[in-house]
């Protein structure tokens, strides 16, 4: 196959089949038919001599050559794009709804700066956010159903740097520590935290999935030793204000105390036993990467997380 003869307008299809890995949304983001991409794949496939794309229940799965086919492809069109478009944005003229899926905790946290800078800067972008039930967002990227999530989703962020080929794009904003969170006046809240104290407490577990075991069970039983888990609860804030009237005792990212609003009434402790550092991440799919409002939002949230946040000294 010579080049001087390849339809680099196969490329495009190409490209948006592997953002999308699925003909139908690929055929919506190039306006046309999902017959018309179906028929540019099969005509790339026989220029290249290579399968390309295999169908699965879920959309296409690339071949060994797709994968390392589509990273040169995705820079020379962009490339290509940067020179014959010029990217000309302006913030305070342009309007964009996203929708944004973050815990409550981190949503109460950044989105105070968030609604000051869009008032100040971008009179005309919206926000919807979307309730996060899951650790796991990339389905809910692949979909459509979100623009953009924050949020601790352990073990994504090291799938996606060894993928080349995947969609979604991360980028880290912040890791920070677990703390053992308690009311004031609590038995354990002054002096030494000791493990043997720690699990004759009665415990309260954030869980989305309201499961009663998590991070810290896993590293107790590394230990040898176990929890009672007394309650549990989906949300940060909650986890709070229960912790803040009650014995109970929880585990949180230490810079998130602040947003169950009871800080004045609440003590943490350093854990007597090691447990994994919390990151906060950010994701989206690649066919948000050049949009300059998508842009502004990921450049403003990667600004938020460089700024101390309300974290407790």
């Amino acid at each position: 196959m010579s080049f001087l003869t390849l339809d680099l307008n196969l490329l495009r299809v190409f490209d948006a089949v592997m953002t999308e890995q699925n003909l139908t949304r690929a055929a919506g983001r190039l306006a046309m038919t999902q017959p018309a991409v179906s028929n540019a794949i099969k005509r790339l496939r026989e220029s290249l001599g290579d399968e390309l794309l295999i169908r699965t229940a879920y959309g296409v799965k690339p071949t060994p050559r797709a994968e390392a086919l589509w990273p040169t492809v995705r820079q020379a069109l962009a490339n290509l794009e940067a020179a014959v478009s010029p990217e000309t944005f302006d913030v305070a003229k342009a309007h964009a709804t996203f929708r944004l899926a973050m815990a409550d905790a981190t949503a109460a946290l950044w989105l105070p700066s968030l609604m000051r800078s869009i008032q100040q800067e971008a009179p005309n972008i919206n926000i919807r956010m979307v309730p996060l039930t899951t650790r796991e967002p990339r389905p809910m990227l692949l979909r459509g159903d979100i623009d953009l999530a924050v949020g601790f989703f352990p073990g994504v962020a090291a799938q996606l740097t060894s993928d080349a080929v995947s969609p979604i794009r991360h980028e880290r904003l912040y890791s920070g520590q677990y703390v053992s969170v308690m009311r004031k006046g609590h038995a354990l809240a002054k002096g030494e935290l000791t493990l043997d104290k720690y699990c004759a407490a009665n415990h309260l577990l954030v869980s989305f999935s309201g499961r009663a075991h998590g991070l810290v069970d896993e590293a107790l039983a590394q230990l040898g030793r176990e929890r009672r888990i007394l309650l549990t609860v989906n949300q940060f804030f909650t986890a709070g204000r229960v912790v803040a009237d009650s014995d109970l005792i929880t585990v949180l990212p230490k810079h998130l105390i602040a947003s169950t609003g009871m800080m004045h009434a609440l003590v943490w402790r350093e854990l007597p036993f090691q447990l994994p550092a919390v990151h906060l991440d950010m994701l989206w799919h690649e066919r948000d990467s050049r949009s300059p409002a998508h842009k502004w939002l990921r450049q403003h949230l990667e600004d938020m997380s460089k700024t101390p946040l309300a974290r407790p000294a």
